[in-house]
């Protein structure tokens, strides 16, 4: 949103805020939902039903044609192969392991490239995401692919728990919402085209956290939708403070964008009396995975084609062994992507699936390396989703680090076309989540990566009272 937008909205009062968000919603469920949703729900529900032999011709059959799409449609890979031809590389494109491993970095430098000739651009929707990697992407997708993409969600986030979309949900997320310096309810909008409530992430504090509850309360929300972290924080705060969060309604929370770690559950499903379910996914579309009812991650067969690489070489590893994901497109047809490397790592189970099992999709592993800290502003509060304050700037890489209340330190990687103006721009932005704070810059070549391959987008180091409880209780 413009910044003169974003203005303009804060500055309205709460019910004019929950229209504007409610007419955005229409505009989101037209792109989300449609006539075909309750077929594609349907057609992906008895999907968990079959064969493991069933479920591979199903993928190998989608596999074959998105190669095929990819070398004689897509401009980035009909340039590559035509160059490997110029130089008497005859390797064979209808074997994927032929196929380079595609980096977020050659999506990100040329997105346009990866859109097929066939596909109209101006009639595809546009996806800003960096997921957890800290690395800013343009995604492009038809309606159609939305329309199947969400009927994923619906059977696979709501129908496995009981869930519906036309019951009153919740989501806590770091989108703008509401002012930045907002210090007293609503922290929160109603959004009544999708039935969501959507509480700021941004504004969660030990003073506020009963109010989140009054909220959740009032709206008669069924189940949450929320990042990991976050919940987790409203959900210590509410237990400090001896807050009955058994809500009347409230039948789950899903959570996305982290992993769930033993002792975040072990908050979460007592304060909030109902389960937690952990799920799986990334905004370009390439892979996705939700929990069973024994807290399993079933991996949806659909999205793509996923391969567990060694971390030394592009050599396929056996069930049981983590190594790097690298995933295909099976679905995205306007915008395919070929063993693009995810930046997480993890591995297909080796547990055997009983034929009774009523979901017949493979085990993954434990996720590795997906877990981003909240920053804490003067007055308390936790700051989760910074990565919009790099969207649509020259920013290669970036990672934000808070050693000290008051102050932080932006480590990044300037594109070609970068100019002193823009941490002008970056500062800002994050001014306007965290309030007051200094900003420090440290210009780098590259951020520096873990053992896992991958950096931290958000290292929150300060020492509070919560963070160390939770530490101890993770350890």
């Amino acid at each position: 949103m413009a910044n003169w937008k974003l203005n303009l909205y804060h500055m309205m009062p709460p019910f004019a805020r929950n229209w504007v968000a409610s007419m955005h919603g229409y505009y989101l469920r037209s792109w989300r939902y449609g006539e075909d949703t309750e077929q594609f729900i349907e057609e992906a529900l008895e999907r968990d039903k079959w064969s493991i032999e069933r479920r591979n011709d199903y993928q190998e059959d989608h596999l074959s044609r998105i190669l095929h799409r990819a070398r004689t449609q897509v401009p980035y890979y009909r340039d590559m192969w035509a160059t490997r031809r110029k130089r008497g590389d005859n390797a064979s494109w209808e074997y994927l392991e032929n196929w380079p491993i595609l980096s977020k970095e050659a999506l990100r430098a040329n997105p346009i490239a990866f859109i097929p000739d066939d596909c109209d651009l101006n009639k595809l929707y546009v996806d800003n995401t960096s997921g957890t990697t800290g690395t800013p992407l343009k995604l492009y997708l038809s309606r159609a692919m939305n329309h199947h993409w969400y009927a994923l969600f619906e059977a696979r986030w709501r129908r496995w728990y009981g869930l519906s979309r036309y019951e009153n949900w919740a989501i806590v997320g770091g989108q703008p919402v509401v002012p930045t310096h907002t210090k007293r309810p609503p922290y929160w909008i109603w959004n009544s085209a999708l039935n969501q409530l959507y509480l700021s992430a941004n504004h969660i504090s030990a003073q506020n956290a009963e109010a989140y509850l009054d909220a959740l309360q009032c709206y008669e929300i069924t189940h949450i939708v929320a990042y990991t972290s976050s919940i987790t924080y409203l959900a210590q705060q509410l237990q400090a403070r001896g807050a009955n969060a058994k809500l009347s309604k409230l039948k789950a929370i899903v959570t996305n964008a982290e992993p769930v770690f033993e002792w975040q559950r072990s908050i979460l499903e007592p304060v909030f009396g109902c389960p937690v379910y952990e799920t799986y996914g990334m905004g370009e579309m390439v892979t996705a995975a939700s929990a069973d009812n024994k807290g399993r991650l079933r991996l949806w067969p659909e999205p793509g084609y996923l391969e567990v690489l060694d971390d030394d070489n592009d050599e396929r590893v056996g069930v049981g062994t983590i190594g790097r994901l690298v995933a295909t497109s099976l679905m995205n047809e306007c915008m395919p992507l070929i063993r693009y490397q995810i930046g997480d790592r993890s591995g297909l189970s080796s547990e055997e699936i009983h034929e009774s099992d009523p979901i017949q999709h493979p085990i993954l592993l434990p996720i590795q390396g997906r877990s981003s800290d909240m920053l804490i502003t003067e007055d308390g509060r936790r700051v989760f989703w910074l990565n919009p304050i790099f969207y649509e700037l020259p920013v290669v890489e970036a990672q934000i680090q808070q050693d000290r209340i008051g102050e932080v330190i932006i480590r990044y990687v300037p594109a070609t076309w970068f100019e002193d103006k823009t941490l002008g721009e970056i500062e800002k932005r994050l001014i306007g989540k965290m309030g007051n704070v200094t900003v420090n810059f440290e210009k780098m070549e590259k951020i520096p990566r873990g053992a896992s391959g991958k950096f931290r987008p958000v290292i929150c180091n300060v020492k509070t009272e919560v963070k160390a409880d939770s530490v101890n209780a993770h350890e």
